[in-house]
């Protein structure tokens, strides 16, 4: 009976076999892209995002990784990455990321400091009270 219960339970993956042509796996990714545009709010909430990144900001973000493999027309190719992409989706809808990840990831970006540092907090920029005063203290 416990058996039952844990069975209920288990999440179904919506990646099936490989996809049979170009134009199916493009139609999966966009699939995708829906999906975890429907996620975001939910994400952002969970994340307390709000303070840092607004929510079109982000959609925006996940748009362009989309768009840095436009260029892919190996169906193979588009199929694992629509499985990476949704295996770091769920890890994020299961809360196994920490916050300082998603800010890492895709606010702050893999270039580093792109946007307004001043959104990130008085910390990020060194002029917080707490700082300025240890730097005084350590004179």
């Amino acid at each position: 009976m416990a058996a039952a219960g844990l069975i209920k339970n288990l999440r179904v993956t919506k990646t099936g076999p490989g996809s049979g042509s170009l134009q199916e796996a493009q139609q999966r990714a966009t699939d995708f892209f829906r999906e975890a545009c429907r996620a975001l709010p939910s994400i952002m909430d969970r994340y307390n995002l709000f303070d840092v990144i607004t929510l079109s900001e982000l959609r925006s973000k996940i748009a362009s990784e989309f768009r840095k493999h436009h260029h892919n027309t190996n169906p193979k190719v588009i199929d694992m990455l629509v499985f990476k992409g949704r295996e770091e989706l769920q890890y994020c809808i299961d809360h196994s990321k920490q916050r300082h990840h998603l800010l890492s990831q895709y606010i702050i970006g893999r270039d580093g400091l792109t946007g307004d540092v001043s959104k990130l907090g008085e910390a990020y920029k060194g002029e917080s009270e707490f700082l300025k005063t240890f730097y005084r203290g350590n004179n």
